[in-house]
Formats: C-alpha cells, structure tokens, sequence
C-alpha cells in the first residue's frame, strides 16, 4: 500500500498577450503503472512559432512517456530523450518555416518508489515543497543566473532586468546546444508538492506565497487563487502568458493497493 496518492492540476491565463504560447499537461504511462510526467513549455519565437514549439514540447514528451518502461529504461535517462527530441523537432520545424520557435521546458516525474525526478532547461520553474516551506527550486538559465555562477555580477548587472530576461539555454536554438539540468528527491510523502510555472506567474510570489497558497488549498484551487493574483499584480504592464501545474501527495483516502492519480483536472 502507498502511503499517499497524488491530487494534481493545471492553469493557464493568455495575459495581455494576443497568443498563448505556454503549453502544459499531465500524463500516466501506461507501460509504467504508478508513474506520472506533468510537463510545461514556454515558447518564443515570433507569433505562432512560440506556441509550435511548446506544442512539440509537450507532444514530444507524450510521445516518448507512453513507451516508458521501467524493465528497460530508467526515468532520468526519459527525461534527456525528451529533451533531446523536443529539440530535434523545433530545430526541423525551423528550416521549414521564416520563424525561429524556441521553447523552456520543465519535466518532472513521480516513480511508485517515492522519488521524483526532475529536469529543466530555460527560465521555467520547478518548486519542490515541504507542506508551506520551499525546500529545492531550479535555478533560471539566464544570462544574470550565469554571471552569479561564474562570480562575475556587480550591483549595476544585478539591478539590470534586460539581464534576467536573457536566456542562454534553450530548446531549439540553432547557434548552440542545450544543456539539460536534473535533480531528483526520494523518500517523498503526504504533504510534499511541487509547483511548475513558467515566468508568468512566478515573476509575481515570493516562493513563501507559493508555498502557502498550495499548502492551504487544492490543486484547482490554488491554480484558480495564483492565477488571479498574478493578473492583479500585472495590472499596467503587458503582462506575459501564465502557466502552472501542481501535483501534491495527499493521505489517501481510502485504503488502496494501486498507486493512484486522484485528479488530474485543469482550471483554464
């Protein structure tokens, strides 16, 4: 028997931007009992190549997690091919078109052996919670983020926006290749979360706020609460698509045999 099951769920908000490039999605493996994948994706790259590389993100990642198996694959090694065909793709749809489609990528997969495994490239977030308190979240891949690892930020670069903003590491970039981030947590139990959210949201909370808000209520709920606050604190500027999913262990609510997904609803 498992000692929690897992409440997920997603949201989403087009901003004040004329398309919503932000992609997101929740899956079970069907070779793979008691596994799950949430996945999000920011696209860039000039109206609608943003939103076709997003998509590929997350066709890529269904794709290649419906042949998962854990007798013959492991999950960080999934996750790598995701990214590694989700990149191979976008670089493809690029020769075929005059856009040039980039995209972020946050992966994060539940095991059945209470671990999760997560991987990230771009400035989209994970956040892994201890009921309110955040323990782990992914570090940007900006161009500020690379200057503070490489001991090279002064004040002036540290207050300079246009600085946070550029990222370094991306999917689908033809001048470069993509460096891949992972981590993993094990030993998971009732109470633990994990927040995925692309720069839309996460720009707007403190990672106190987030932690709270998810503690305290469902899934759906605080989609629903995050995704309105955001927009009040965006109110005067030309606010970004916003994008989240959450996945919480909760007490079971009856004795089970199966590791289950409790809901996997969205509030769009």
């Amino acid at each position: 028997m498992r000692q929690y099951e897992i409440e997920a769920g997603t949201g989403q908000h087009i901003g004040d931007r004329s398309e919503q490039q932000d992609r997101v999605a929740l899956f079970a493996a069907p070779k793979a009992p008691g596994y799950m994948l949430a996945v999000i994706a920011d696209g860039m790259g000039g109206l609608s190549g943003g939103a076709l590389a997003a998509e590929q993100v997350v066709r890529s990642a269904q794709q290649i997690f419906e042949r998962f198996s854990p007798l013959t694959d492991n999950p960080e090694a999934i996750l790598h091919t995701i990214a590694d065909e989700a990149d191979t793709v976008i670089k493809l749809s690029a020769m075929s078109s005059d856009k040039k489609p980039h995209s972020t990528v946050v992966l994060l997969i539940i095991t059945p052996q209470n671990s999760a495994i997560w991987a990230h490239v771009g400035d989209s977030r994970l956040y892994y919670f201890d009921g309110p308190n955040c323990i782990k979240r992914t570090i940007d891949h900006t161009y500020l983020e690379q200057l503070k690892a490489e001991n090279k930020l002064d004040e002036a670069k540290a207050k300079d926006p246009l600085l946070a903003n550029l990222l370094v590491n991306v999917l689908g970039n033809s001048n470069n290749e993509f460096n891949i981030s992972l981590n993993r947590r094990d030993g998971l139990k009732v109470g633990d979360s994990f927040l995925l959210c692309t720069d839309g949201l996460w720009s707007y909370f403190s990672d106190a706020e987030l932690g709270a808000a998810i503690a305290m209520n469902t899934p759906r709920k605080a989609s629903e609460m995050l995704i309105a606050n955001a927009r009040k604190r965006a109110v005067g500027s030309k606010a970004d698509n916003c994008t989240l999913a959450i996945v919480k262990l909760v007490k079971p609510a009856k004795e089970v045999k199966d590791y289950t997904i409790k809901k996997m609803r969205s509030a769009i």
